[in-house]
């Protein structure tokens, strides 16, 4: 699951790293579907960062991932 959830925050890095930011996978808790990230650059200390996480990182790798049930950051 972890290499799916890889692949599916390559899809959102593009358009974070066009604001100076990025995201970085830390763990994938599979039992209960939760996929732990770090916001890293400008993402990491945003006052917006928790609508990009939600909004954004956290739609795709569920669409993507369909095991996942929550993205949360670390």
């Amino acid at each position: 699951m972890r290499e799916s959830v890889e692949k599916a925050l390559e899809k959102i890095r593009p358009a974070l790293q066009a604001e100076g930011g990025g995201v970085d996978l830390v763990d994938v808790d599979e039992e209960n579907g939760i996929a732990k990230v770090r916001l890293t650059g400008a993402c990491g200390g945003c006052p917006m960062a928790n609508q990009t996480l939600k909004n954004g990182v956290e739609k795709v790798v569920r669409q993507e991932v369909p095991q996942i049930k929550e993205v949360v950051s670390v």
